[in-house]
């Protein structure tokens, strides 16, 4: 169990409300949400229940509060003790470049994280394909990068994120495809499709045990996902995307239907080898380190 995730709970049963603890933690509410559910799940148990708006502590929820408080007093006392007051104040500018995938809110949580801790640090994000990203990399353009695989990772240093992006297919809410949940694998053969340009991932694609040997009807290639909306709505095509990719964009009139038997690929945080990087960046390295590697 992280720290970062008792100091969560803790927000919240101080605060009885997502929204007020989100606020206090300075992150988004729907990440404070999902936190606390992962919590709860892991725990197996619930922690809070809902009473009156207000979020109120199950005696589970109040066992773990004491403990909380105390493991948290300790680390705290411990860090103090070891806190050097002429220690240099870390500083620094990290440049990133992130994918659109559902990882991209572990970006924002880490960096949410790490400014609180070293706010003399600034920073900048580069949204864009994985070839875009990469081609910055190599030229220095960036100091890290989240990925989406398949891709070449063999002049990087690699992290593969705990987080698992879920393929499915974006379809209209006005076509016959959008009355279900989901779609069988096979049945992706026949329908006008959208993908990506990325021949890693249209490989992959290729590669499912299902498709081998049969002929996709990809009517069009895209390198980012909001580029096809309209014509998703418009049934042109229908695309195949990560669930991650649609998130925080207007899906009124689009649906995600995952694809089964569930296929999933991952993230990873990549730096290059043999490359001497600034302090600040080999902190942020050194914090999702500690925070996924197995």
């Amino acid at each position: 169990m992280e720290i970062r995730m008792l100091r969560y709970f803790l927000a919240v049963a101080q605060e009885q409300s997502i929204s007020k603890a989100a606020q206090t933690l300075h992150i988004t509410q729907p990440t404070l949400s999902r936190q606390i559910k992962g919590l709860e799940a892991s725990l197996d148990t619930d922690l809070f229940t809902r009473k009156k708006g207000k979020m109120v502590l199950t005696e589970s929820g109040l066992f773990l509060k004491k403990r909380a408080e105390d493991i948290l007093y300790l680390n705290d006392k411990t860090e103090k003790e070891f806190n050097d007051d002429k220690q240099e104040l870390l500083s620094g500018h990290i440049s990133v470049g992130c994918v659109e995938a559902d990882n991209s809110d572990t970006l924002a949580l880490m960096l949410e994280e790490f400014v609180a801790e070293h706010n003399q640090v600034t920073f900048s994000i580069f949204s864009g394909t994985s070839d875009d990203i990469v081609d910055r990399l190599d030229k220095g353009l960036l100091d890290l990068a989240i990925l989406l695989e398949p891709i070449s990772t063999d002049k990087y240093h690699k992290l593969v994120l705990p987080r698992r992006e879920k393929w499915g297919l974006m379809v209209s809410s006005q076509s016959y495809l959008a009355r279900k949940e989901s779609i069988d694998v096979e049945e992706l053969v026949g329908i006008p499709l959208l993908c990506s340009g990325r021949e890693d991932v249209q490989n992959m694609i290729k590669s499912w045990n299902a498709l081998q040997g049969k002929n996709l009807n990809i009517v069009g290639t895209y390198n980012l996902i909001f580029n096809v909306f309209s014509l998703v709505e418009n049934r042109v095509g229908s695309a195949l995307t990560i669930e991650g990719a649609m998130a925080n964009r207007d899906t009124s009139n689009v649906k995600f239907l995952p694809i089964v038997p569930e296929l999933t690929t991952n993230c990873v945080l990549v730096w290059k080898k043999n490359t001497l990087l600034p302090l600040s960046v080999n902190k942020l390295v050194e914090k999702f380190l500690q925070a996924f590697q197995a």
